[in-house]
């Protein structure tokens, strides 16, 4: 008993040794910080912080700050930079990149305008000391981005342009601290410059050149082995900061531009993204967040006015600085109030290039031990008011945002929001799934229902409780993306009635299906399965062949029959292709009529859609198939068709999938047939194929057995 009371006394010795135990203790923390201090309205980043000053060596000294901790931080900051890379909205930020470049000369001269005079003038340090504290206040780490993510408002504009701005701004930053270190030790010549511009080179077409390609053609290789893919990205982070690292600029630019570099390959809707953020917010960013606390020190603020006078001024240079690059940003692109508290909030975090810059500065003897402490006290009153600054501004934006122009039919259609994909092949089903998840509204409460007809014949039974165990396994797919997926095996004779039947049982208002085979002559004869499907339902229809990966496609190609705005189902297909579009981070290409695009750029303006998309006006009808002139084989070619009697159907759509077929061989291709108002369909279509179905059924039984006749042994 004695010995087991001495081993537990050694186990708890402080700090702690047992990585264990340690592991157990930062988990325990991450659990509970934030739930315990939610319930005091402060924000579960404050919370962890606050863990990390309690816990950390100027605490209760349960932990060291030791090189385990030190792994950790760095791949939770990382990760940061990382997933702000990777959510960023490209087609946003693009049509915004003049507007993250003025930010991130604002957020990057407003500080250093203030600090550079008050630590040259007032505090009294030199040129090197000041020029280097005052660069340090331009830095911001997006400390409180998890809370944009978690709120979902990292769509916003104004998150856009800030992420944009902080690689602006950081990337300044950390150059300029390059060439004061060169300054400091004589090295500041020709050579320097050269080797900083060659380095940079060669790092950004590493990055935006060769990384893509080789992600693009690992998925490809790999694409059924989706646990290699999250190891292989996590490979790419790590190795993007190192290399960032090698160029003379700090890892966490790396980790930034692979989210960039990867952000297209990715996405949003994925498993693989799914993954990536549940890891990354549960387990690394929050480490990151309790080292961040383990650095502040409190016995600073006691030792002596001095430590005090300048944790308070570089302080308030810092988040004055911020406030008025948000300020002016605020004016000139006329943003709201909450727009303009959400820039301040997430661009007045110091940690991580600060703690870079600092540390450095400090360790080549620039910057003393005032300035140290200073930074210290600045890294946890700045992760405070960012902390409480954000997440407030989001939830105001989020209230401004809340569907105000959707009318109650649309939000009525929302909540109905049903996608149903049938399938004749097993096989087949697992890029129609992935579409089916991109496509899908995270706010429908609906599931995806994947849907099996067996024919009706002797061995039916054994077939649909065969069927039934196989259509189990895509569920786990739906999980991984938290998407509910339903299944549903059903007996009938004919499948396009089977099809007809579940759609209107389960009141799916979108049906995803396989690209139809090649009709043989009983099937030309007695009418293609496809249009019986088509001309019997009255739902969106989406016809699928998907051979390559979606993440390959590089633009969308949109053909719309004239009067396509006419049609019921316009609003659910347009919404559908941008949402693919914003999932892809590529652009729409539209070819139709004039009306039709007039009628499109007001849906999207009014329905603040946020995708890029060109508008070409098309009416060679008579020979549309020119349109592949248009079309390269890495476009995801989406016709809009119609049903006969639409009031956009035109005759050159007759036998349209074989046309395509024929004429699109190496590309992605999607037709739509909008649902339309007032259609009729005949609903004894079920029961008077039944007899026809026996008929063929046993006249190619007939054919097999002659075939088999004359088959050589």
């Amino acid at each position: 008993m004695n010995e087991f009371i001495a081993h537990l006394g050694q186990e708890f010795v402080l700090p702690l040794k047992n990585p264990v135990l340690i592991f157990s203790l930062i988990l325990f923390i991450i659990l509970l910080a934030p739930i315990f201090l939610r319930k005091l309205h402060i924000p579960g980043i404050i919370g962890l912080i606050i863990s990390g000053v309690v816990i950390g060596p100027f605490g209760f000294n349960l932990l060291a700050k030791n090189s385990a901790v030190d792994l950790f931080s760095t791949i939770g900051l990382l990760y940061i930079m990382f997933i702000a890379g990777l959510e960023l909205d490209m087609n946003e930020f693009k049509r915004h990149r003049n507007k993250s470049i003025l930010f991130g000369f604002f957020t990057f001269i407003f500080p250093l305008s203030i600090g550079f005079p008050v630590c040259y003038y007032l505090l009294g340090y030199n040129f090197n000391a000041s020029f280097l504290t005052a660069s340090m206040f331009a830095t911001h780490t997006l400390l409180a981005y998890p809370i944009v993510s978690k709120l979902g408002v990292s769509k916003n504009q104004a998150v856009a342009i800030t992420v944009g701005g902080t690689i602006l701004t950081d990337t300044a930053v950390l150059i300029i601290l390059a060439v004061i270190m060169g300054r400091n030790m004589g090295n500041l010549n020709t050579d320097f410059w050269i080797k900083l511009g060659i380095s940079l080179v060669i790092f950004s077409s590493i990055m935006f050149f060769v990384i893509p390609k080789i992600t693009k053609w690992f998925f490809q290789k790999l694409e059924s082995e989706k646990h290699a893919h999250y190891i292989f990205v996590l490979s790419v982070v790590f190795f993007s900061a190192f290399l960032a690292q090698l160029s003379g600029l700090e890892p966490i630019i790396g980790a930034f531009a692979a989210g960039l570099a990867l952000n297209s390959l990715i996405p949003q809707s994925s498993a693989l993204m799914n993954r990536i953020e549940f890891i990354g917010n549960s387990l690394f960013i929050p480490f990151f967040l309790i080292s961040v606390g383990m650095l502040v020190d409190i016995r600073v603020i006691l030792s002596g006015p001095k430590a005090i006078i300048i944790a308070v001024i570089l302080t308030t240079i810092a988040l004055v600085g911020k406030w008025l690059a948000a300020f002016f940003t605020q004016l000139i692109f006329k943003y709201s109030k909450p727009q303009r508290q959400l820039i301040f909030g997430l661009s007045s975090s110091h940690a991580a290039a600060t703690l870079a810059v600092v540390l450095v500065a400090f360790n080549a003897g620039i910057l003393d031990e005032n300035i140290l402490n200073g930074t210290i006290i600045l890294i946890l009153i700045t992760c405070l008011v960012s902390s409480f600054v954000t997440e407030k501004a989001s939830k105001k934006i989020l209230l401004i945002q809340k569907d105000p122009e959707l009318t109650s039919d649309e939000i009525n259609l929302l909540r109905n929001e049903h996608i149903l994909l049938p399938i004749a092949n097993l096989y087949n089903i697992q890029k129609l799934l992935e579409f089916a998840f991109l496509i899908k509204d995270i706010k429908s409460a609906n599931p995806v229902t994947i849907l099996s007809v067996v024919p009706n014949d002797a061995e039916a039974e054994i077939n649909i409780i065969s069927t039934r165990k196989k259509l189990e396994e895509f569920k786990i797919q739906g999980a991984a993306v938290e998407i509910m997926v339903n299944t549903i095996a059903t007996i009938d004779y004919n499948p396009a009635s089977g099809i007809a039947r579940i759609s209107r049982e389960i009141m799916a208002d979108i049906i995803a299906l396989g690209w139809p085979k090649k009709a043989g002559l009983i099937e030309k004869f007695i009418g293609e399965k496809i249009y019986t499907i088509i001309n019997n339902n009255d739902k969106n229809i989406f016809i699928c062949h998907l051979e390559k990966p979606l993440i390959n496609q590089k633009r969308i190609i949109v053909l719309t029959t004239p009067l396509a705005e006419l049609e019921n189902g316009f609003d659910i297909w347009l919404q559908k292709i941008t949402k693919l579009s914003k999932e892809l981070s590529i652009p729409i290409i539209h070819y139709g009529s004039k009306s039709t695009q007039d009628v499109i750029k007001n849906k999207i303006q009014q329905k603040k859609l946020n995708t890029s998309i060109f508008f070409n006006v098309f009416t060679e009808w008579e020979d549309f198939l020119v349109i592949s002139r248009y079309i390269n084989e890495d476009d995801l070619f989406v016709l809009i068709s119609a049903r006969k009697n639409a009031a956009s159907y035109i005759n050159y759509l007759d036998n349209i999938p074989n046309k395509i077929e024929k004429h699109f061989s190496k590309n992605n291709k999607i037709i739509v047939y909008p649902s339309q108002y007032n259609m009729v369909f005949e609903r004894n279509e079920d029961i008077s194929s039944v007899p026809l179905v026996k008929g063929i059924q046993a006249i190619e039984s007939i054919g097999k057995g002659i075939g088999n006749i004359f088959k050589k042994d």
